[in-house]
């Protein structure tokens, strides 16, 4: 989980390029006078403490009530300290359904990938106590951990925490449950890893890497002795004061938890847990986490040595295979996201930012080591970057306000483009490019016009670029630049440099390789058979936990041989009738969470293994038979059973009897989940036509369906 949480790339089918020119308030009153949270005997007050924050306060309240009211943000919390005392606070949004719960500075949200700095920090301080060294390999703390590449017998601790380890990316199978902490996806992954090859070398590039922190967290219990949860609270929420912070395996209440809602359901949602707690499972609040920031600017030496928090602040990102300076939101660290963002590197500040991304929540810490500050904020819907971008002014308003900062650095742009005729060699940057989340056509004419389309979004405009003088191809507005990029390792890369603006929260700065140019093959014509026979077929999602979230928010995931790039389907190359594989290797976001796809046929059924997720070909699932009572079973092998609804049977009303270990959602003729029963609590469900009903459950779990 990053910044995004992906589960598995069935599920992604966004346009692959990140260009953009891109209820009332239930809210608290953010608390007017500074809070103090601990402050070091070598801290003394001084004028800067006596300051009321009062234009920071007013800002950061209407830019939370932004986030709400315009950019689809369900509630928000946020959090800034400045050396050592919390002095701004505050909350905007809805909690519960029927507002009878406010928000409040203790209520609690998921922080995702935010997660991952615990993590670290664990890792390091059993460095701090030279029980792990960074550069000794994992299978020295854990034996048992073994691949079917014998590269990985070359990862690091290092590599786990720089997201260079080179392994594929997320293993997600029951990764993300309503109100079931359930530790399957936690206590899989060996088994998982087992049965997968690397996707580079180790230290090769760093790409962001979901199960290499996973595996630290295996590692810290390894070398610790305790299991994850209790180690973060002896050695991390307890010194420091954290009383908010909570993990799944607490079973924290959920009344103390924010408020979660869907765009395409109706009514509030069960709290969102999961297993991952190293990569993505921890509770927390703004104010925790702005106390947890501590370690970072030097007020938590008894935590974590002011040697470790400045390794783990160190640039970790540049190998070979990185893109040439520019602004930038991605430079990793130990754990960071980055540790030199925009806008932070405009004023010669130090920053330091991770982001997280569950399917539910959202998180943003910030932390400026030299100047002993830092931000947090956390919501329920929304975005981590939404959440930066907040945090970021919060933090510049309080700058501001003190007098460390005369003015604004006004936001940036490339400029438009300066007309110039174009070399007929650039022509051969026209093609399939592809990346984790699909491939894009990049067509550019003689004239210097280039073109933008992606194949898994037909019906989205083409985005246009114009050819400049200095050889990169410009949007209109001069906001993002493209060029192409030939690296040692012979693989073309599509160069991304954007500065995008949300209108009311500031700028971000992009620069990334943002996809690879992908090479047509010829297929045999065998090959070629099976996987036209499959184009276009529905494939739907089987070993899922009956408590999982995805059955609300997934939809069939639709096979599509590539019509533009022959012998691909997505950015997997066809490797044989049965198989396909992702060779991509990109640094940074774009070449996270490669999955093959292999086909295995079972009675007579086909089914699609992708990353471990199994799907079953829409060939294989029936018309539900609507009677007066009939029943469903789940198989020996626990896998869900799908149904059709016909045309006939639309409209009907079923009541459905179940077990508690079970559950069963309705999807319409477009996909989209309109009742489950772990949300809904109703035993009946009016059928609609051309839709397709679901039942999970244990292994021989029955259930009772009746047409009222």
């Amino acid at each position: 989980m990053k910044s995004r949480w992906i589960i598995g790339a069935l599920l992604s089918s966004c346009l692959l390029l990140a260009f953009c020119d891109d209820n009332t308030a239930l809210a608290e009153k953010p608390s007017a006078v500074p809070i103090t949270v601990r402050m070091a005997a070598k801290d003394s007050p001084s004028d800067e403490a006596l300051l009321t924050y009062e234009a920071t306060r007013k800002v950061a309240k209407e830019k939370a009530d932004l986030l709400t009211k315009t950019y689809g943000t369900n509630s928000v919390q946020y959090a800034l300290i400045d050396h050592g005392r919390i002095v701004v606070s505050g909350q905007s949004g809805k909690n519960d359904e029927k507002g009878q719960k406010p928000l409040t500075k203790d209520t609690m949200y998921g922080i995702g990938s935010t997660s991952k700095m615990f993590t670290t920090v664990a890792v390091m301080q059993l460095v701090d106590q030279g029980k792990i060294d960074l550069d000794t390999p994992v299978v020295r703390y854990i034996p048992e951990f073994a691949m079917k590449d014998e590269r990985y017998k070359q990862i690091t601790p290092r590599m786990l925490l720089n997201h260079s380890s080179g392994l594929n990316g997320s293993s997600m199978t029951n990764a993300f449950l309503f109100e079931d902490n359930d530790t399957y996806a936690y206590d899989t992954l060996l088994k998982q890893l087992a049965g997968q090859t690397l996707k580079a070398d180790p230290g090769a590039y760093s790409v962001y890497c979901n199960d290499g922190f996973t595996l630290a967290q295996i590692l810290v219990e390894r070398v610790s002795g305790m299991d994850f949860t209790s180690y973060i609270h002896r050695y991390m929420t307890e010194p420091l004061g954290m009383a908010n912070t909570a993990t799944p395996l607490d079973s924290p209440d959920e009344a103390k938890m924010a408020g979660l809602y869907y765009p395409a359901y109706t009514g509030q949602l069960p709290n969102e847990t999961s297993s991952l707690i190293g990569i993505g499972g921890i509770y927390s609040t703004a104010e925790d986490l702005a106390r947890f920031s501590q370690i970072f600017t030097g007020k938590a030496e008894e935590v974590l040595s002011g040697k470790s928090a400045a390794a783990m602040a160190q640039d970790e990102f540049k190998t070979p295979l990185w893109p040439d300076d520019a602004d930038s939101s991605f430079e990793y660290g130990l754990g960071w996201d980055s540790v030199n963002p925009y806008p932070f590197s405009e004023y010669g500040m130090k920053a330091l930012t991770k982001g997280g991304d569950t399917l539910l929540y959202h998180s943003s810490l910030v932390v400026l080591p030299g100047q002993d500050m830092a931000a947090a904020v956390v919501t329920s819907g929304g975005s981590s970057v939404y959440n930066q971008l907040l945090a970021n002014e919060i933090l510049l308003r309080a700058l501001k306000e003190k007098g460390t900062i005369a003015e604004f650095k006004p936001e940036k742009s490339y400029g438009v483009p300066v007309k110039a005729d174009m070399p007929e060699s650039v022509q051969q940057y026209s093609g399939i490019y592809g990346a984790f989340s699909g491939t894009i056509n990049i067509d550019i004419t003689k004239g210097g016009v280039m073109s933008v389309t992606s194949e898994q979004s037909p019906d989205t405009p083409a985005q246009i670029f114009g050819y400049s003088a200095d050889g990169t191809f410009r949007s209109a507005y001069g906001n993002t630049i493209i060029s192409f990029v030939t690296e040692e390792n012979g693989r073309t890369y599509l160069w991304l440099r954007q500065y995008a603006s949300l209108p009311g929260l500031g700028q971000k700065a992009i620069s990334e390789y943002n996809a690879e140019k992908l090479r047509p093959q010829d297929l045999p014509a065998e090959t070629r058979k099976a996987w036209m026979k499959r184009d276009g077929k529905k494939y739907y999602l089987l070993n899922e936990k009956y408590t999982s979230i995805v059955y609300l928010m997934m939809q069939p995931f639709q096979l599509n041989v590539s019509k533009q790039l022959p012998g691909y389907v997505s950015d997997k190359r066809i490797t044989g009738p049965n198989t396909a594989v992702s060779e991509l290797q990109i640094p940074g976001m774009s070449g996270r969470d490669l999955s093959a796809y292999t086909f295995f046929t079972q009675d007579g059924a086909e089914y699609l293994d992708v990353g471990g997720s199994i799907l079953v070909n829409e060939d294989a699932v029936n018309p539900i038979y609507v009677a007066k009572k009939s029943i469903v079973t789940i198989p020996s092998n626990g896998y869900a059973r799908w149904y059709s609804v016909s045309d006939k049977d639309g409209g009907k009303i079923v009541k459905v009897n179940m077990p508690s270990n079970a559950s069963f959602a309705v999807y319409n003729a477009k996909g989209t989940c309109v009742y489950f029963s772990v949300v809904g609590g109703k035993d009946q469900v009016e059928l609609p036509a051309g839709g397709a009903i679901v039942f999970a459950g244990d292994a021989g779990t029955k259930f009772e369906i009746s047409a009222e």
